[in-house]
């Protein structure tokens, strides 16, 4: 994994791959890098549950976007893209200790003036959250979904997000 110099938007992808569709972010980054090759700006990064180590790689970022399990009440799988100031809040509400871990890095972030300008969000609605690896089909059905929109969005910002040859089983 590079340190990111140089890079200006990261899409990250947080989460736990041991407790079922916990793991929905870092299976995201890890299917994006399996389809897609990313332009050198463009760093895509598996936090998993890490906590402060994760400040660093926000400093002199443009736009970060990021890729979480999300519990908000709604069906399993519906996918919820939240931006600006409302993302920490998005994950004050929240329980899990890497997400509370984000929340802390996201307010460091604000505190010592190194916030990207653009945050993006994507939280998954998880079904289960049992200990076990993998998703269910409804989590999964809403990775491939968000992972259209994080394309598009890179897309969006100018990016050239080329698909390579592997395609989606699903």
């Amino acid at each position: 994994m590079s340190d990111g110099t140089g890079k200006r938007t990261l899409v990250l992808g947080i989460g736990n791959l041991l407790i079922g569709d916990e793991g929905v972010g870092c299976l995201a980054i890890e299917a994006l890098g399996q389809r897609y090759t990313m332009p050198p700006e463009v760093e895509c990064v598996d936090g998993g549950t890490a906590g402060f180590e994760l400040l660093s790689m926000l400093d002199n970022k443009e736009h970060v976007i990021l890729i979480d399990a999300l519990r908000d009440d709604r069906e399993p799988g519906t996918v919820i893209m939240v931006e600006g100031d409302q993302v920490p809040r998005a994950f004050l509400a929240r329980t899990t200790p890497h997400q509370l871990g984000i929340c802390d890095v996201l307010a460091a972030a604000q505190l010592t003036d190194t916030m990207p300008r653009h945050l993006t969000l994507y939280g998954i609605e998880p079904k289960q959250l049992d200990v076990g690896i993998g998703l269910s089909p409804e989590v999964r059905a809403g990775m491939e979904k968000t992972i259209r929109a994080v394309v598009e969005q890179l897309r969006h910002y100018g990016y050239e997000v080329k698909r390579n040859g592997i395609e989606s089983a699903h």
